[in-house]
């Protein structure tokens, strides 16, 4: 949705939506970052946009063990 945006704080009310063979981006995480076990998780997070606006935001993302978080995006505007 939008690019160039700062979380501010950490997301909550967080649930995974995929685990390894259910995420099609498997192979392109495995390979850029390393990893085994990928998970693709949403939340709800503050977000300050680059015009300054701070608006509540789902967020998904992926995350490994050891790897940590990668690719964090918007997905959708809350409030």
């Amino acid at each position: 949705m939008e690019s160039g945006f700062e979380i501010t704080g950490d997301p909550t009310d967080i649930e995974v939506i995929a685990v390894n063979l259910s995420i099609r981006e498997l192979k392109r995480l495995k390979d850029e970052f390393g990893g085994r076990r990928w998970r693709k998780l949403k939340g709800i997070g503050l977000v300050q946009f680059p015009n300054g606006e701070v608006r509540q935001a789902e967020l998904h993302w992926y995350e490994a063990h050891g790897v940590g978080r990668r690719k964090m995006k918007v997905k959708r505007v809350l409030d």
